[in-house]
């Protein structure tokens, strides 16, 4: 019988390594997995490789993971925000490394990865600071830069609701970079509001096939900040 649920936050997350590269979903608070992240923390991981759309909000999620020094490297595409002081302390004191990547070659160096592609062609970034020491390359009269794919060994992602086999519904925006995500790591976790028994998902609601996902743990009661 084919069961990917874990019993706990704890147990999904027990086998990372130091040194691995995680995605994690998100954009900003929406659709971050904030418990699963808090049960990476309290394991007290070194030298992480972070993929994410940004480097945290305050200091919940993301930036309590910047803070608890588990990060090495952040990929993202929007470091800088209001509230990103834990990212910027770090990133001005030279304790945290950045690859800093438009939001639309993220996404695709992700789905790239997923596809199992070698590397695209895109023309964001030719010209700019971005494209120093990468292959250029016209096509059709037009410039373009060669980005590579994107791949991580663990993806944590957030879904509204999932069965036993790892099918997963989204809400909303909290959509956002979770499906493609899924399909680029060799384990992807999904932490999920509810868990429904297999069948009671409408096909057509189901975003990322169980096929894409390893593990998944149910969260009842998401933890969010006051302000989100």
């Amino acid at each position: 019988m084919i069961n990917k649920q874990r019993e706990s936050l704890e147990a999904a997350v027990a086998d990372i390594p130091d040194g691995a590269v995680i995605m994690v979903g998100g954009f900003g608070p929406a659709g971050q997995p904030s418990e699963l992240l808090d049960a990476l923390i309290a394991r007290q991981l070194r030298g992480l490789t972070l993929i994410s759309n940004n480097a945290g909000n305050g200091d919940y999620g993301l930036a309590a993971l910047l803070k608890a020094g588990c990060v090495r490297k952040v990929i993202c595409s929007f470091p800088r925000q209001t509230d990103s002081w834990v990212f910027d302390e770090l990133y001005r004191k030279g304790e945290i490394e950045l690859e800093l990547v438009p939001q639309g070659n993220l996404a695709a160096r992700i789905q790239a990865g997923g596809a199992g592609l070698g590397a695209i062609f895109t023309p964001t970034g030719y010209g700019t600071l971005l494209a120093e020491g990468k292959e250029t390359r016209e096509i059709n009269g037009k410039q373009y830069v060669l980005e590579m794919p994107l791949h991580a060994d663990y993806a944590l992602i957030k879904a509204l609701r999932g069965d036993r086999w790892g099918n997963l519904v989204y809400d909303k925006t909290g959509r956002n970079f979770g499906p493609i995500m899924a399909t680029a790591a060799r384990c992807t976790i999904a932490q999920v509001s509810q868990m429904v028994a297999p069948g009671e998902l409408d096909p057509e609601t189901v975003i990322t096939p169980g096929i894409f996902v390893q593990r998944l743990v149910e969260v009842s009661a998401a933890r969010l900040p006051l302000s989100a």
